[in-house]
């Protein structure tokens, strides 16, 4: 992109912005970020959010699998919500399901909305959303999923190879959004999205 993608402008704020607002007004109770590289920059970007927590990543070099573990590592040793000290520990066993999203794929809270409730209402393990058959993103996890996802690793495909072993048991939802596919990964990229 040839500068920082979080950052770019989107729908009246930047795009990290954005998403975790998305995220959270489509039903997501607590959003963890995984910061790595420029992460004081971004993190200066999200404080104060609600329901947003940052944790660094020092190894994100290494590939996107340890950002996506750093992330679920945060689940059951984390805060959020209001408690006697403004804070609330939320445990693994009640988190009900786990939607992962990178910060260039811009997505509605509509979208969001509808594809957590798709997954909620189904007995799926895995839910991914599809735009004229074509798989998309944000792909949502069962809870159950939790200890195989924090195994994963950059040799053996990552969260792909979990979604191959549990094919019969991922639903695949169609959306009439094309924003299920983008991915902003050049400024031609970065154009389109913003036309549609």
């Amino acid at each position: 992109m040839g500068r920082l993608k979080a950052l770019l402008s989107w729908a009246g704020t930047t795009l990290i912005r954005h998403q975790v607002a998305a995220l959270r007004e489509g039903g997501a109770d607590r959003v963890v970020v995984v910061l790595g590289h420029q992460a004081p920059a971004l993190e200066q970007e999200l404080r104060g959010l609600a329901g947003v927590e940052t944790v660094l990543n020092p190894d994100y070099r290494q590939g996107k699998t340890t950002s996506i573990k750093t992330g679920l590592g945060k689940i059951g040793s984390s805060e959020v919500g209001t408690g006697q000290n403004g804070l609330s520990v939320v445990d693994a066993a009640h988190t009900e399901a786990i939607l992962l999203l990178n910060v260039d794929q811009p997505r509605s809270a509509d979208t969001i909305r509808y594809l957590l409730r798709q997954h909620c209402a189904s007995d799926a393990l895995i839910t991914i959303p599809t735009y004229q058959d074509k798989g998309g993103h944000p792909i949502i996890f069962s809870s159950l999923l939790l200890g195989e996802l924090r195994q994963i690793d950059e040799a053996t495909e990552g969260i792909r190879a979990v979604v191959r072993r549990h094919q019969e048991a991922t639903q695949r939802v169609p959306v009439e959004n094309p924003e299920v596919l983008w991915d902003l990964n050049t400024p031609e990229q970065y154009a389109a999205a913003l036309e549609g």
